[in-house]
């Protein structure tokens, strides 16, 4: 699984420390910046990964900022990208069986290090459950065409 990963201002200090899990569990990715601590743009940042995620560069994209709900709305503009904006490790788990995202958006001011780290790892885990799902998540994907 290759990951690509990115946030704005807002959520540098934690996108650095899930980049040091990601090194630490030995999954494989690219980290798109920024490369410093200046304001920028999130939906610069969230094309990046969106864009790499659904061409499919990426098997799988995290994004990070303040609260996540920049990057989760921006992200989610973006034709085939489930992003799911989560704060807790329920939700990160129903995401992916429930869900199939794709794309991981949280908030450096709303959540700590600790439980980032804990929802990423459940993240990256957890299967898409398929079934029932399936069909949901492909009425979901149908809405892009209208």
């Amino acid at each position: 699984m290759k990951i690509a990963i990115s946030s704005d201002h807002g959520g540098n200090h934690l996108r650095r420390e899930i980049v040091q899990l990601l090194s630490e569990l030995g999954v494989e990715f690219v980290d798109l910046g920024p490369d410093s601590d200046d304001s920028v743009d999130y939906p610069d940042y969230a094309g990046a990964v969106a864009n790499g995620v659904a061409s499919g560069n990426y098997d799988r994209g995290i994004l990070i900022c303040g609260t996540g709900i920049g990057m989760s709305i921006a992200a989610n503009k973006v034709k085939g990208i489930r992003c799911a904006l989560v704060h807790d490790v329920f939700s990160a788990k129903a995401t992916r069986n429930h869900n199939d995202s794709n794309v991981l958006a949280m908030g450096e001011r709303v959540i700590g290090a600790g439980l980032a780290r804990e929802i990423v790892k459940a993240w990256l885990s957890e299967p898409f459950e398929g079934g029932r799902h399936e069909r949901r998540v492909g009425k979901v994907m149908e809405l892009e065409s209208k």
